[in-house]
């Protein structure tokens, strides 16, 4: 049973649920929910089913209704929806809303019900191979830009390893796991700075003040992101979260599993620069308290549960420049003689930045700076 698809059916009337069991348990594992909220509640405890079929006239919450809340929630879920009374309204809502895969009437032939199922099964199996393609090619040229980018601008994409590790920490602590858009959110999140100058990027980085002159550069960094990432084809959702994470009063308006990945954004990054900024931790989170009408109270909750449970943070000790590998966390600024910032406190030593010290003057090998192992990335000294 454990390899058969799993067929999800939605009914307040327990007789309509056998028979849906009867037709399809030869196939399908299948479980089934008396209400919406049930059916919510099973879908969050155990996981995402390949299909659901749904009734569409239940109390408290429709089929519609739950059908576009599974929408939102697993897309990748096909979703049926089966009716006693169709009408147009209900079928325009369920279309529109729920974005419903099939569209059955009661009562339904049992061969036409498995029929649909079936087509349901590999709808679901073509999306799901198309959201494991995206997440392995998708997020692997993501990491290769990055990469050579932190080796060209380390302030500006130094962070993005730190930031994409708080953000998916967080959002498996809510049961999100394999968010690959969230993902692909945090490591482009510093993308619009590349337009920027250096000393700029620098002073965004350790949270300096600006001239009105710079405040207006760093405020169109979001529009050189949003050109730059719009000729890249099928990645909406990813920008959905990053356009979100910045305008919370836009984020309010939505709902579903990137309203999450944007808020989840916005609170990781907050943090990151109030810890590069001095902050210790306990002085970071209390002021993300503070601001607990733009995070969220929950949110923060979570996420303060979640550095209270990483484990102790590795000794601090000093290493030659030469001698870092990767994983490290660097936590000293490493400049050249002449005071450019080659590496910011807090950058997490990767294989492209191995290639890049290559190049680095003899005197900056030698040079000592203090380093921590990987686990000690969400706590910069």
């Amino acid at each position: 049973m454990a390899d058969l698809p799993c067929i999800l059916c939605v009914d307040d009337e327990p007789q309509i649920l056998q028979g849906l069991t009867l037709h399809l348990r030869r196939q399908y594992k299948v479980v089934t929910a008396d209400s919406a909220a049930a059916a919510l509640k099973l879908v969050a405890e155990t996981s995402a089913p390949a299909v659901v079929v749904s009734d569409m006239r239940m109390p408290v919450m429709d089929g519609a209704a739950l059908l576009k809340r599974m929408l939102q929630l697993h897309p990748e879920t096909t979703r049926i929806l089966l009716t006693g009374e169709p009408s147009r309204d209900s079928a325009a809502t369920a279309v529109n809303e729920g974005q419903i895969f099939r569209f059955l009437t009661k009562p339904c032939a049992p061969d036409d019900l498995r029929a649909a199922v079936e087509a349901g099964v590999v709808q679901h199996r073509l999306v799901t191979a198309e959201k494991v393609l995206m997440q392995e090619t998708l997020i692997g040229c993501i990491n290769a830009l990055i990469d050579v980018l932190a080796m060209t601008n380390p302030v500006a994409f130094g962070r993005t390893n730190r930031v994409k590790r708080l953000g998916l920490d967080l959002a498996a602590a809510l049961g999100l796991t394999e968010f690959w858009q969230l993902e692909a959110a945090a490591m482009l999140s510093q993308i619009g700075y590349i337009s920027l100058p250096a000393e700029l990027v620098e002073k965004l980085y350790y949270g300096k003040r600006l001239t009105a002159e710079e405040r207006a550069l760093a405020d169109g960094a979001p529009r050189v992101a949003q050109a730059l990432l719009g000729r890249i084809p099928r990645i909406e959702s990813v920008m959905e979260i990053l356009t979100l994470s910045q305008d919370k009063q836009a984020a309010d308006g939505t709902d579903g599993l990137l309203k999450t990945g944007a808020d989840i954004l916005r609170l990781v990054l907050a943090y990151d620069a109030l810890i590069v900024a001095g902050n210790p931790v306990n002085a970071a989170l209390q002021t993300l308290r503070g601001r607990a009408a733009v995070f969220g109270s929950q949110l923060l909750d979570r996420f303060t549960a979640l550095l209270g449970s990483q484990a102790q943070a590795p000794a601090v000790f000093e290493l030659a420049v030469a001698a870092v590998k990767p994983g490290m966390v660097i936590l000293d600024d490493l400049r050249t003689t002449v005071g450019t910032l080659l590496v910011p406190k807090g950058f997490e030593v990767t294989n492209a930045f191995l290639e890049r010290k290559r190049n680095f003057d003899a005197a900056i090998l030698q040079t000592t700076v203090r380093v921590t192992g990987l686990a000690g990335a969400m706590k910069i000294a």
